[in-house]
């Protein structure tokens, strides 16, 4: 395959080198603005769409990202993105108990912190663990299932580690862990893809 020149550019440069990327800031910003634009705070409707929203993106950040990698990587890659994504999720929600909370609250909020670091962390790391970069889609689908369903069952149980846990009973438990089933059975869907199109990295032989 010859090296690309300075010249050498297409229009898919264009589209998934500028325009999606822009397009996908765009759409995490205005999400961001959504509690802003609809008010009411955590009560009725609007509650109900910000809950969902940040719901979303808890499970992009912790759930997807360490997944796919893991999926079309290796373990090692899942476990990594899932620590560095877990740890900016804590970060992000440690100023929120710092900025919404009592001082008491704060302080005891760090097990709630780490339960996130270390629920990304096994999320990746055992997809990818589970999988070893098949291709197959049934084995993604199973690996990425297991995987999410044990890291929300962990999840929930260091949870209720902290007397700053607001995330108890059956309610909460399927909470935690239902979505993240579902995400492992679209993800593998998305790593798929990525195979298709040449993107993750094949098992080669030893």
């Amino acid at each position: 395959m010859m090296a690309l020149g300075w010249k050498d550019w297409s229009k898919n440069d264009i589209i998934y080198a500028i325009i999606l990327p822009v397009i996908v800031v765009l759409v995490i910003v205005a999400l961001s603005q959504v509690s802003s634009l609809i008010g009411g705070g955590f009560s009725g409707s609007s509650g109900i769409i910000i809950g969902i929203i940040m719901e979303i993106e808890e499970l992009t950040v912790i759930v997807a990202v360490p997944l796919l990698l893991g999926l079309i990587w290796n373990r090692w890659a899942g476990g990594a993105s899932g620590f560095l994504m877990g740890s900016l999720y804590a970060l992000y929600w440690s100023d929120q108990f710092r900025a919404g909370g009592s001082l008491g609250f704060h302080f005891s909020s760090g097990t709630i912190l780490l339960a996130y670091v270390v629920s990304a962390m096994l999320i990746g790391y055992m997809a990818g663990a589970l999988n070893k970069r098949s291709e197959d889609l049934r084995r993604m689908i199973i690996s990425g299932v297991t995987a999410s369903a044990i890291g929300g069952v962990m999840l929930f149980g260091i949870f209720q580690l902290s007397p700053s846990n607001v995330v108890t009973g059956l309610d909460g438990f399927l909470l935690n862990v239902l979505p993240r089933i579902a995400s492992g059975a679209i993800i593998p869907v998305v790593a798929k893809v990525f195979f298709w199109y040449g993107m993750g990295v094949r098992k080669t032989s030893s």
